[in-house]
């Protein structure tokens, strides 16, 4: 077998190896660690955890011989696990390419890696292990973005007679006048809806119809966009762009999502929750969600 292709199926710690150039730098690894998650592009996967398998191999900012034993100034194993978990948590993907390339990233957010080198293996999707391996490092990436603090946003909902509302220009004004990132969210229109009998069928209705309202926003005013994703809620709130929460995508591929797709205000105040919001302002008569776990203020 060809040196090139040793290495091309070799362990993520022999790849580094194999990859290193100049002094061998330190490494720590993670290997063969196991979680369950629900990932994939096939409707058939939607729904059914499967096993995935993570290998990680880390190499680190070399420790003088003199550093102190101090398990604050090293790369915990817990930050690999905990990468892992976090990202998996974080909403459901269709693709290992994302899904490792986010745990990755986050990773190098720490201030001692400076290159990873991870495989992610589906092991229940056929009688062999389907992955991917990637390798990043910290020039790949800009890292100062990683490790900055995400911004909290305000969380505003808005009931139709504010989307209405001849002054609705002003209340965006206020929202954004506070200087925080502002997310905008809404419930249902005033029209009646659909009833199916059949609760899959009827959430995904309930989530379009709250999506029609808010593409009803997005036509009163410029500045509110609307967004499916987290990814495009995260860019927005770094570059201080209001947007208008679409939700269904977040709360379908949430692991334990809203139960009630109905009230677009319990999925806004969830959605704070999610986001660790500075607060929850309710525009219009509403009733707050008791569950809540963020300030509420009525506008």
């Amino acid at each position: 077998m060809s040196d090139e292709i040793r290495q091309a199926f070799a362990h993520p710690e022999e790849r580094a190896g194999l990859t290193a150039s100049g002094p061998v730098p330190d490494r720590i690894s993670l290997r063969d660690h196991i979680a369950l998650a629900d990932i994939g592009a096939f409707q058939q996967e939607r729904g059914h955890p499967q096993r995935l398998r993570f290998n990680v191999v880390v190499e680190l900012q070399r420790r003088p011989a003199t550093d102190t034993d101090d398990v604050d100034r090293i790369l915990s194993y817990d930050r690999l696990t905990e990468a892992i978990a976090t990202e998996l948590a974080a909403e459901r993907l269709n693709l290992l390419e994302t899904l490792a390339d986010r745990i990755a990233r986050r990773i190098l957010a720490e201030p001692q890696p400076l290159k990873v080198f991870l495989r992610v293996e589906k092991l229940d999707r056929g009688p062999g292990a389907l992955g991917v391996e990637i390798v990043r490092s910290r020039a790949d990436i800009d890292t100062a973005d990683l490790a900055a603090e995400a911004p909290r946003p305000v969380i505003a909902y808005l009931d139709n007679a504010t989307i209405d509302a001849p002054d609705l220009a002003a209340k965006l004004d206020a929202l954004q006048a506070a200087g925080a990132p502002v997310i905008l969210a809404v419930g249902q229109p005033d029209l009646v809806r659909p009833a199916t009998g059949h609760a899959p069928t009827q959430r995904r209705i309930d989530l379009l119809e709250i999506e029609q309202n808010a593409w009803r926003l997005a036509a009163r005013d410029p500045r509110c966009v609307v967004v499916a994703t987290r990814t495009e809620i995260d860019w927005a709130m770094k570059h201080g762009q209001m947007v208008v929460w679409a939700p269904s995508k977040i709360v379908l591929d949430a692991h334990d999502g809203p139960k009630n797709a109905e009230d677009g205000l319990a999925l806004a105040a969830w959605l704070a929750g999610e986001l660790a919001a500075v607060r929850l302002v309710a525009h219009g008569a509403v009733t707050i969600p008791a569950d809540c776990r963020v300030p509420v203020e009525r506008a």
